[in-house]
C-alpha cells in the first residue's frame, strides 16, 4: 500500500474529459491515462470525443500519412 497518493496537478479553469467515467471535470481528478485535455472551456471538453473523431478522420485521409506517401521536406531555419 502506498503511503502517499499523488494528486493530479491542475488549475481552476482547465477542463478535462474523463474517458473512464465519460464525464467532464474541472481540474484533473482522474489519472492522466484516463483523460483528455486540458481544454479552455467546459464546452470544448464536452465535445472532446467528437473533436478526436474529426481529427482522426482528417489524419486517416491525409496523403502525407497514407502508405506510399512521399515525405514532406522540412524547411530549414534561417536563424531569424
Amino acid at each position: 500500500m502506498a503511503l502517499f497518493k499523488r494528486k493530479a496537478a491542475g488549475r481552476p479553469g482547465e477542463w478535462f474529459y474523463c474517458l473512464e467515467h465519460r464525464t467532464v471535470e474541472e481540474g484533473p481528478e482522474c489519472p492522466a491515462k484516463d483523460r483528455m485535455g486540458p481544454y479552455a472551456s467546459r464546452s470544448e471538453a464536452e465535445h472532446a470525443m467528437e473533436t478526436a473523431r474529426e481529427r482522426n478522420v482528417r489524419w486517416e485521409n491525409d496523403p502525407r500519412w497514407s502508405e506510399g506517401a512521399v515525405p514532406v521536406p522540412r524547411r530549414r531555419s534561417t536563424g531569424r
